[in-house]
């Protein structure tokens, strides 16, 4: 069987190159194959020696796992501040797989040549604390395990430059699959805590917020969501395995993903998805609405009820809602949205929740989807240029990835987003934290500042906390 599938590599790479001309400049090539199911997080700790350009993501409802390592090419506008990103990266991604060179017999979505990554909340140009993320960062893994159920596919991609790549390609190949195959089962030592943990500027914060309630009553804008920025610092590097174990283990019903970028390390584990397309049907979702989990049966219904019914959280889910339904029904026909939210229940947290669905309509596309809804209202605010407005002028932090569209797609059309929060950016030894909540008129500063420290539980627990 080995023998086999290294004379299908070998015969693909060759075809692939017999079909390179000399007026282009490169072609990707990529390569599919099935190969045995390992632990992905094993999978993720044998590429130590990708560090820097590995990438994990993790769906909590299909059962799919991306472990990503290596670039094959990467999508950055850095430099066109003043284009479209989302309309850059989509062109770009075009032109790239209508010149590629696919062999993936297996046709499921998120095999073959994914593009990932994810892009910054704004386009902020001063922004040290995020100097290894720039405003958009896409790229192609050079390999990439995805595990779909019981089935787990490898792909290779490749830029084809000359004849003289092929041999030192089917080498590199060969070894990288002979070292993710080795039986191996995940490590980590689960007893790490932070040493020293503060909080940025509090009283500044609950000041903001106060500040924006009453621009709020004034007329000036409906609703402005703040986010804040906690610190941990540790006496040892922080191991980027370990917190994706305890994050996989605590927090299974929200997306869980590790993104690396030089040093550092943008993780979490998000419930918030912004958009999922597969064949060509859309899934958008609302989750807008916070209370706690309680500590017993009785008390988790009641905080439930209360959430449920409460007019301020409501409120703040309708205006996500309608946002989001109005963004859908530009790119979709056959939009369907529940007339009433449900309550999403999380290990720590519980949300309103309400699911918009749709078909994507002939032209149309997933990055054109994410570009309309990002920032939602539940990460910006209502109205959004006003709310933006407010952001920028007001918050004391520089959110980079946090609240951003963070995510993968295929050379299929195939591809999801989620909305990076219940996240945190890992330097070294250090952690920065960040965690927001949505203003309205009659929010009142302490009790929005203590939801924020509701939700930096589920990072704080994976990092070796309790609270």
């Amino acid at each position: 069987m080995i023998e086999t599938k290294q004379q299908w590599f070998l015969e693909s790479i060759s075809k692939a190159m017999s079909k390179w001309t000399t007026h282009q400049e490169h072609q990707l090539f990529s390569y599919t194959e099935k190969i045995h199911l390992q632990d992905p997080l094993a999978v993720f700790q044998m590429t130590e020696s990708f560090k820097g350009s590995r990438i994990f993501w993790t769906s909590p409802e299909e059962d799919v796992t991306f472990i990503g390592f290596g670039s094959a090419l990467t999508i950055d506008t850095e430099s066109d501040m003043n284009q479209d990103r989302f309309e850059r990266v989509e062109r770009k991604w075009k032109t790239i797989v209508e010149s590629s060179y696919i062999d993936n017999p297996y046709k499921l979505p998120g095999t073959g040549p994914v593009l990932m990554g994810g892009f910054s909340f704004d386009l902020t140009k001063n922004k040290p604390l995020w100097k290894n993320f720039p405003n958009t960062l896409m790229w192609v893994p050079e390999f990439l395990v995805v595990i779909q159920g019981e089935e787990a596919y490898l792909t290779f991609n490749v830029m084809l430059k000359s004849e003289e790549q092929v041999e030192s390609k089917i080498k590199h190949f060969e070894n990288t699959k002979e070292t993710i195959s080795k039986p191996g089962t995940f490590y980590y030592h689960k007893e790490f805590s932070y040493q020293e943990k503060w909080d940025i500027s509090p009283e500044e914060w609950k000041n903001t917020v106060l500040k924006a309630t009453e621009q709020i009553s004034q007329g000036k804008m409906d609703k402005v969501v703040l986010a804040r920025e906690l610190r941990a610092r540790f006496n040892e590097d922080i191991p980027v395995s370990a917190v994706l174990a305890n994050l996989l283990e605590q927090q299974g019903q929200s997306y869980v993903f590790a993104i690396e970028s030089g040093e550092d390390c943008f993780i979490g584990a998000t419930p918030e998805r912004l958009v999922k397309v597969e064949d060509d049907q859309l899934l958008s979702t609302c989750l807008a609405g916070t209370a706690p989990r309680g500590d017993t049966p009785s008390e988790d219904e009641n905080l439930g009820a209360e959430l449920i019914n409460d007019e301020k959280n409501l409120m703040e889910h309708q205006f996500v809602v309608n946002m989001i339904k109005e963004a859908v029904e530009a790119s979709c026909d056959d939009v369907e949205v529940p007339s009433a939210p449900v309550l999403y229940r999380l290990r720590n947290l519980q949300h309103l929740y309400t699911p918009v669905q749709g078909k994507l309509k002939a032209g149309h596309t997933l990055l054109e989807v994410v570009k309309r809804l990002h920032p939602t209202p539940a990460m910006g605010g209502v109205p959004r240029d006003k709310a933006l407005q407010f952001i920028y002028e007001e918050e004391r932090l520089t959110r980079g990835w946090y609240s951003a569209p963070i995510g993968w797609m295929d050379a299929m059309r195939n591809g999801e987003f989620a909305v990076a929060i219940r996240s945190g950016l890992i330097q070294k030894d250090e952690v920065s934290l960040f965690a927001g909540c949505g203003i309205v008129k009659d929010s009142d500063p302490e009790k929005e500042f203590i939801e924020t420290k509701i939700k930096y539980k589920p990072m704080l627990m994976a990092l070796g906390g309790t609270s």
